[in-house]
């Protein structure tokens, strides 16, 4: 029965094929050859250089009605320097996500829209400027789940939908003909129907036709893709439906560059591995555990431990990497348990050595999955909006895996500071560098790089910032990248404050919170307001801001228990972020009304306050932005923000 249905799946390819040459006018010729500076690397050799890999998960691919947009998934605008921080912390290969959705014009033609196309170019020469390998994809255009998908294996329109293909497919691959040898296509990202048991077949043979379509059309375009490496997946990128007698079938490579020997594959296959869900990606506590060294059973999976991994790589590498089809594991990892379970992340550490270690036994390349969440169910190892690493364990374990040695990071003390404008006030920073062996290579401000001996200056292991540098920098944030000669980047969080506008009257905020628990009805942060000025300041000037997620969009209550200026004095606003941030998509701003008088030079006011969701159901405050887990005293806490006639004194936002 299977052998039967195998050969008309054949057949009908084949006379899909054929009717797709005939219309398009293409011919067998094979493609121009490749441009003197293009690499001609076996199968080995690739995957050698690509090493392990990292996912720009939630970016290029996020989108909103049907409209992709980088930012629309909670992540912020991607700049180099994220991509620079990946590339330090040992990174070789990076995959980006994209979807195209609505953005691709009407038929016949099916234009992408050139803005969109231009700014997914400028994402990857972030990457390929630095020296990487870049893997970039269809994504969720295939997904029956997402507004504004059109590549649907089940859809009864399969024409059209190889037609668009096609089109776009040419469309990318002429942007991006000459690049090198480093830059890989991938044709598509989980497809299938959306249904967990065996697959259809007539929907595998549309899958199927699919990868065929990629494989011509990008060949077709000639130049560097004529010999490039291709990357295709099988039915939802699922290990057992693409190594197993399930339908799929691997394209041909008609249209090849005559370059390249006769003996040679140009094409890998594109799995995924999130085995077992419960532990991997199942959103609750009870699984936190993974591999021979978990210590609480009913913690660890019934099944997907070590050997489970074990067979299903090598079962890759006996159907395809043995002839020469080198595989990627283009998604792997597992979400944040660790607020159920406080060993969670190092379990996560060691499923990923694991993983990255039995991938090179099989000569595949591991991609980890980061969707730029830290926290709760996040797959994050980076916060992209400081471009710092949030889980160096993980990747310790990554780079481990794959037989290399860890590097010693470099760090700075402290990671924060602050700095007033007000002409009076300002002061050069100083930093304590601990190199670790490497050298400092630069300190960025975004794309922009500091000038060593005006900007900054260095003696011994004391970094200098110039006030003359600070004092050019807006009010708000200003976050500085220092790179090294190797290991990860550090960073350098500066409030920048500008006290002018309130006389001589400076403030800082002190912070701990009442209550601690994890998940939690009522957040409890309680608040000093200190003026270390030398004039008093009218308190209806000042406001405060505490930054947390709310963990299920409701009504909030606010409530002041008790406050040395009169809670009668207290008034208190709930205000939802435009774009979330990392651990904050809301904050409480604390004001006061002209009944609450001035607070004196040198004098402090109290605010113990609770927050709670009119309908009393949980937060879970341990990722909240200004959540302080450890102290039960009043401390000096950045994490609160302050401000005077608006204008910020004290803190860093989010």
């Amino acid at each position: 029965m299977r052998s039967k249905v195998k050969v008309i799946q054949l057949y009908m390819l084949a006379a899909v094929l054929a009717i797709s040459a005939a219309a398009s006018g293409w011919s067998s010729t094979a493609s121009a050859a490749p441009t003197a500076d293009f690499r001609q690397l076996n199968a080995s050799q690739i995957v050698a250089e690509m090493g392990a890999g990292w996912n720009l998960g939630n970016q290029l691919e996020a989108s909103v009605n049907g409209i992709p947009s980088e930012t629309a998934w909670n992540n912020p605008t991607i700049t180099p320097a994220l991509i620079q921080a990946v590339k330090a912390a040992g990174f070789k290969t990076i995959r980006i996500p994209v979807s195209y959705l609505n953005l691709i014009g009407s038929a016949p033609n099916y234009t992408i829209n050139a803005a969109w196309l231009n700014r997914i170019k400028t994402v990857v020469d972030y990457a390929h400027n630095e020296g990487l390998y870049v893997i970039i994809n269809i994504h969720g255009d295939g997904f029956n789940s997402v507004n504004g998908a059109w590549l649907l294996v089940n859809s009864s329109n399969q024409a059209t939908i190889r037609a668009k293909y096609q089109k776009v497919w040419e469309q990318i691959a002429n942007t991006f003909a000459n690049y090198d040898e480093r830059l890989i296509f991938e044709s598509m990202n989980e497809v299938f129907d959306g249904n967990y048991n065996s697959p259809n077949l007539s929907y595998y043979s549309n899958l199927n036709a699919y990868n065929q379509i990629f494989v011509d059309t990008v060949r077709q375009t000639g130049s560097n893709n004529s010999a490039r490496w291709l990357l295709v997946p099988g039915w939802n990128t699922t290990i057992d439906y693409t190594v197993g007698n399930y339908g799929f079938v691997m394209p041909t490579d008609s249209y090849r560059s005559s370059t390249i020997p006769s003996s040679e594959k140009r094409i890998m296959i594109s799995v995924h591995y999130y085995s077992p869900w419960d532990y991997a990606g199942e959103e609750s506590g009870t699984i936190t555990q993974w591999g021979a060294t978990a210590t609480n059973p009913s913690k660890k999976s019934t099944w997907g431990q070590e050997d489970y991994m074990e067979s299903q790589l090598k079962s890759v590498y006996d159907k395809f990497v043995v002839q020469g089809y080198p595989a990627v594991i283009g998604e792997f990892g597992s979400i944040d348990k660790s607020n159920f379970d406080a060993t969670n992340n190092t379990y996560r550490a060691i499923y990923a050595k694991a993983l990255t270690a039995t991938s090179k036994k099989y000569g595949s390349v591991p991609v980890y999955w980061d969707n730029g969440y830290n926290g709760q169910f996040g797959f994050g190892l980076f916060d992209r909006y400081t471009n710092t690493i949030t889980q160096q364990g993980i990747i310790n374990a990554i780079m481990s895996g794959m037989g290399g040695s860890t590097t010693n990071n470099s760090t700075l003390t402290p990671t924060t500071s602050a700095f007033d404008k007000k002409t009076a006030n300002q002061a050069d920073i100083q930093v304590t560098m601990t190199l670790n062996g490497n050298t400092l290579s630069s300190i960025k401000n975004g794309t922009a790089t500091l000038v060593p001996g005006t900007d900054y200056t260095v003696a011994g292991s004391t970094l200098t910032i110039k006030k003359a540098y600070l004092a050019a920098r807006p009010v708000g944030t200003t976050t500085l990248t220092f790179n090294f000669s190797a290991g990860s980047a550090a960073t350098l969080a500066i409030s920048v404050i500008d006290s002018t506008s309130s006389g001589s009257g400076t403030i800082k905020v002190q912070m701990f919170n009442g209550n601690t628990t994890a998940v939690t009805s009522t957040l409890n942060p309680r608040i000093k307001i200190v003026n270390t000025g030398t004039t008093a300041i009218p308190l209806s000037s000042i406001k405060t801001r505490y930054y947390y997620t709310i963990d299920g969009e409701l009504p909030q209550s606010f409530f002041c228990d008790w406050s040395s200026a009169g809670c009668a004095n207290i008034t208190n606003t709930f205000t939802k972020l435009p774009t979330a941030q990392t651990g904050a998509d809301y904050y409480s701003e604390l004001a006061f009304t002209s009944g609450a008088g001035s607070l004196g030079a040198g004098q402090s006011i109290e605010i113990q306050l609770r927050i709670s969701k009119n309908d009393w159901s949980s937060y879970t405050q341990t990722n909240d932005y200004s959540f302080d887990a450890t102290d039960t005293t009043y401390v000096d806490w950045n994490k609160v923000t302050a401000y005077i006639n608006g204008v910020l004194q004290w803190g860093i936002e989010p």
